[in-house]
């Protein structure tokens, strides 16, 4: 309260430190804050106060932002439904709407989403015989039936949707940041790889993670970006050059843009709501004077196997810190070192982490290595390329779907496991993170039951102005119905 009030007088003065001077802001549970704990979400850092803050945080701080607090994610951001924290899931808000829950309840027929040019509108069937009974629908209770929030970054998410926090920060490994984004119906958008500082975000796999932001318009990214990018010297992965602050136009055209269409994109199992809201776009932008043609990215099909082999060697790497000696959880059944640390880390991670250690010390065994690691970052390499060649051939921006469709409910996202729902929910964001390219994930329309639908945009690498602009465009379009606490519950 005494940094709200130290703001209040800063603008009363007319002397703000930023845009975001008293803005309240939250941030996911693995960036580190200095004397606040972070805990990852596992029972390994339940007690881990950091002694310092991440690079993003001081930077959101001198800008006189106010910290609302930490917000609930996937144990070490392993997971892409926010359902496996030590705290309990993280639930969407949707679940509470009143245009969702009827439909689920079967108090009220699906919607009927009609999209035209310029504008998209909701009314019912004109008859009963349209009704379509929806998936997971039938006979569930609120207490068995609500909505994940996405993951892994859902509680960030969840704050910014309910307008508990004005922005919020999560990080992005596979598309942890736009995924929950697309669920709950805000903006998530990924910065290119080295335009963020990663100092003080608790790495998953280093090569990928980014700090990435959740909003609910891209001139609030803007605004959030301007202050956390650029050079750290405590992050060498960081580029050098001086980072050039932008806002976005306000007199947006799309005249002159070229869009692509990824055909590898049209998956099996793309909902017939996803593929409307992706076709009708993509009209948008026609309509609208800028060139849309089909493109191919042959090897983003092969990016989720990939990630697979890559991420769990990383994790195996990076959890190898966390035995018991150094910081975080110490078991008490140790009779010896060997056995302190087999404890230590049998009780502190859970089942997913674990399994992802296992799997990343087999790939990197001396006999495994070439086959595996090696092998996947080649495939790294092509799906890269991939996406410099049709850039490079005058393509601004890729449309394409951020996730399958809307939410799932928690009993049908636990009907499989966790490496299965993350290759599944992963499949749309996770090769821009394997190329390091800018992604932004923008709610457009309503489904049939009344739930978030996402469409991502993505660019060349350094190209985030006219990334947030394309996106900014769009959001003028589409007139998304934001969810509101109060009369959507």
């Amino acid at each position: 309260m005494s940094r709200a009030a130290e703001a209040d007088r800063r603008i009363s003065a007319g002397q703000p430190l930023s845009q975001l001077d008293g803005i309240p802001v939250a941030f996911k549970d693995n960036f580190c804050t200095k004397g606040v704990k972070t805990s990852c979400g596992s029972r390994m850092l339940r007690n881990f106060y950091p002694p310092y803050s991440a690079t993003v945080v001081q930077r959101l701080a001198g800008k006189g932002t106010v910290m609302m607090g930490k917000t609930n994610m996937d144990e070490f951001a392993m997971g892409s439904g926010s359902v496996d924290s030590i705290y309990g899931p993280s639930r969407n808000p949707w679940s509470r709407s009143v245009r969702y829950r009827e439909r689920r309840l079967g108090d009220a027929e699906p919607l009927r989403v009609q999209a035209t040019s310029g504008q998209v509108s909701y009314s019912l069937p004109s008859s009963t015989e349209e009704q379509k009974t929806c998936e997971d629908d039938e006979t569930l209770s609120d207490e068995d039936d609500w909505l994940i929030a996405g993951g892994s970054s859902g509680g960030s998410a969840v704050a910014v949707a309910t307008g508990a926090s004005f922005i919020a920060l999560g990080s992005d490994t596979g598309g942890s940041v736009r995924n929950p984004a697309s669920y709950c119906g805000v903006f998530g958008y990924k910065p290119t790889y080295g335009l963020v500082s990663r100092h003080g975000l608790i790495p998953l796999v280093n090569s990928m993670d980014a700090p990435s932001i959740f909003a609910r318009s891209t001139d609030d990214l803007a605004a959030a970006l301007e202050i956390v990018a650029g050079h750290d010297i405590r992050d060498s992965t960081t580029v050098r050059e001086q980072y050039k602050p932008f806002s976005l136009p306000d007199d947006l055209s799309v005249k002159d843009l070229h869009v692509g269409i990824p055909t590898e994109y049209h998956a099996p199992g793309l909902s017939q709501g996803m593929l409307d809201a992706w076709s009708w776009v993509a009209d948008l932008f026609d309509n609208a004077g800028a060139k849309v043609s089909r493109v191919s990215l042959p090897h983003t099909q092969y990016s989720i196997v990939c990630y697979s082999v890559l991420c769990a060697c990383e994790v195996a790497s990076n959890m190898a810190r966390y035995d018991g000696i150094q910081f975080g959880h110490r078991s008490e059944q140790g009779s010896s070192t060997h056995a302190l640390y087999a404890a230590t880390r049998h009780e502190g991670f859970n089942d997913v982490v674990r399994g992802r250690i296992f799997a990343g010390n087999y790939f990197l065994l001396k006999r495994n290595y070439e086959k595996y690691f090696v092998k996947a970052q080649q495939v790294r390499q092509l799906i890269a390329e991939d996406y410099r060649h049709v850039f490079s051939s005058g393509v601004n921006v890729l449309l394409t779907p951020t996730t399958f469709g809307d939410a799932p409910s928690y009993r049908s996202f636990i009907g499989a496991d966790n490496r299965t729902r993350s290759m599944q929910e992963d499949v749309f964001t996770q090769p821009a993170n394997m190329a390091g390219i800018p992604a932004v994930s923008v709610p457009v329309m309503l489904s049939e039951r009344g739930l978030p639908l996402g469409l991502q945009l993505m660019a060349d690498n350094f190209h985030d102005k006219q990334l947030l602009t394309c996106a900014k465009w769009l959001e003028s379009q589409v007139n998304f119905p934001r969810f509101d606490p109060v009369t959507d519950s």
